[in-house]
Parts: C-alpha cells; sequence; structure tokens
C-alpha cells in the first residue's frame, strides 16, 4: 500500500494525480510494502542508517545525516520510505530546485539487500511521482552513474526518464564501496511525470528499445565490450549510434581498478561525446547499450 497526501488546488489534471496515486499503490502492494513520508526522527535515523550499509560508506561519510533530512522535510521536500513489517527496507531522498517548485531534485533512493528483487525501487519512485505531481511539480530529475547497467535500464527502460546531460566528476571523490576512487561521472535524467511514455511505464509497460534491430537498419557502434572485458572504441558515423557498457562495472572496480577505469574515459569520451554534440539519448536496451539519435528533430 502507499500514503500520498493529495494538494486539490493545482493545475495538473485531477486525472493525471489520480492516476499516479493508483500506480503508486498498485506497485507497493505488488512489492508488499508500505511506501509513506517519514517525520519522525527515529525512522529519519534509519534512513541514514540504511543508506551507510547501502553504500558502504567510510566511518564519518554517512550520504544523508538525521539533521540533514529532518532540516529537508521540514521545510517541507521529500523523505519516504517504504516498509513491510515494521521494517524499513527501501527510502528515497529529493528536494524543490528552481523557486516555486517547479521541479524536484530526487537527491538519493536506494533498497536494502532484505528487499532486493522484489521492485521496491520503483514503488518508491512511483511514490514520488505521485507526490510531485500533488505538489504541481511536472518533472524529475536525479543523476546516476552511467557505467551501471541496471541503473541505466530502471531509469530509461522501467521509468522513462530521458538523459539530458552527461556531468564529468560531478560529486568529486566519494569514500565508499560502491564509487571506487575514481571520478564520479553521471548522468542528469529528466522525468516528465505526465507525459504518455512516463504514465505507460507506472503502469507496467516499460520503455522497449531493441539494439539488434537497430543495427539490422543501420546503426553504429561507437563502443563496445571487447573480448577482454574492457572498452573498444568504435566509429560513430550514423544517424543512430549505440554505446555499450559492460555487465558489472561495480565488480571490476573492486577486480580490476584499472579496466574500469578505462571504461569511464571511454564513456566519457563516447557518450559524453556525442550528447555534447547534440545527441540525444533515447533509450537503453538492457543487454547493454545506450542509443543515441544525432538526427535534428
Amino acid at each position: 500500500m502507499t500514503n500520498l497526501a493529495m494538494n486539490t488546488e493545482r493545475p495538473v489534471a485531477a486525472e493525471t494525480c489520480d492516476e499516479a496515486v493508483a500506480a503508486a499503490r498498485a506497485a507497493a502492494a505488488a512489492s508488499g510494502v508500505e511506501v509513506r513520508e517519514i517525520t519522525e526522527i527515529a525512522e529519519m535515523t534509519a534512513v541514514g542508517v540504511l543508506f551507510e550499509t547501502i553504500w558502504r560508506s567510510a566511518p564519518g561519510t554517512r550520504p544523508v545525516t538525521t539533521e540533514l533530512l529532518r532540516a529537508l522535510s521540514s521545510a517541507g521536500n521529500y523523505v519516504a520510505g517504504a516498509f513491510a513489517d515494521g521494517e524499513m527496507l527501501g527510502a528515497c531522498v529529493g528536494f524543490f530546485g528552481n523557486p516555486g517548485k517547479g521541479s524536484l531534485h530526487s537527491h538519493i533512493a536506494g533498497v536494502a539487500k532484505a528487499g532486493a528483487g522484489r521492485g521496491i525501487g520503483y514503488a518508491l519512485k512511483l511514490h514520488q511521482r505521485g507526490w510531485a505531481l500533488a505538489q504541481d511539480v511536472s518533472a524529475i530529475k536525479w543523476t546516476f552513474d552511467p557505467l551501471v547497467r541496471r541503473n541505466a535500464y530502471f531509469n530509461l527502460g522501467k521509468l522513462g526518464a530521458l538523459p539530458v546531460r552527461y556531468l564529468r566528476d560531478f560529486y568529486g571523490p566519494m569514500a565508499d564501496g560502491i564509487n571506487g576512487s575514481g571520478d564520479t561521472d553521471r548522468l542528469m535524467v529528466s522525468w516528465e511525470l505526465a507525459s504518455p511514455t512516463v504514465r505507460a511505464a507506472a503502469f507496467g509497460e516499460p520503455i522497449r528499445t531493441d539494439a539488434k534491430a537497430l543495427l539490422d537498419q543501420g546503426a553504429a557502434v561507437a563502443l563496445e565490450v571487447a573480448a577482454d572485458g574492457g572498452p573498444a572504441a568504435g566509429k560513430a558515423d550514423a544517424p543512430v549510434v549505440l554505446v555499450a557498457v559492460p555487465s558489472d562495472i561495480e565488480g571490476l572496480r573492486s577486480t580490476d581498478p584499472g579496466r574500469a577505469d578505462a571504461w569511464r574515459a571511454a564513456l566519457r569520451e563516447s557518450l559524453g561525446g556525442l550528447m555534447a554534440d547534440g545527441g540525444r539519448v533515447t533509450g537503453f536496451d538492457r543487454t547493454g547499450f545506450y542509443v543515441i539519435s544525432k538526427e535534428e528533430q
């Protein structure tokens, strides 16, 4: 189940908000959790501990503190958790961007190992979508590591968000067990909450992208996985270009940091370069390819 406070005076179509609430409730029920806003100090502390466990943060570098969550919540921002039988299995935190609450930046979200594979992350994002629409917010933006294949598919395929910027070393060094010691390049995505594709995705219709079919139609491959697991540069000489990412960059960071760094540099040059030149990322094939359109729109 899910719990959403609705704002009855809003320019967003009432049916869109109602649809979003229904989709969020369905996703929460399918995951076997209750998703709700968090306002109590004890639960805010639990959010910080959860994120510290997920990111395996170094001592004294917890991703969010209780004090920060308290301040964000009291200022009207988004702090929510997913619960099952009283146990917090996931959480999500976001804050408003430009004045007038025109946009929401979703800063951090994570699910505990005990909740993996149940769709809890999806339920959290749909709850956030319903909450944002009720606040007259039409888009949510966030960043993610473009080398993490499962996150790319979740954000672009499962949710229907689309990248708008490639950000080089966005956070600087991060002392945790996920990001390693290299640069923290990120993709900024925009989730247009009332768009037809996002509305369809919210009711279980992911965005389908078929890299093989695009190759058959003449797409170029600017970056692929070499036989040794490293990056192999290709050409970007077609209107549609594919850019690959490795199957397990987090594993590579532990077992072969040099190869992981090579992937960061190669993706920055290929995907980052294509976007800087005006290419639009239109999808992600879950076999590991970003699809970039160079055609004028």
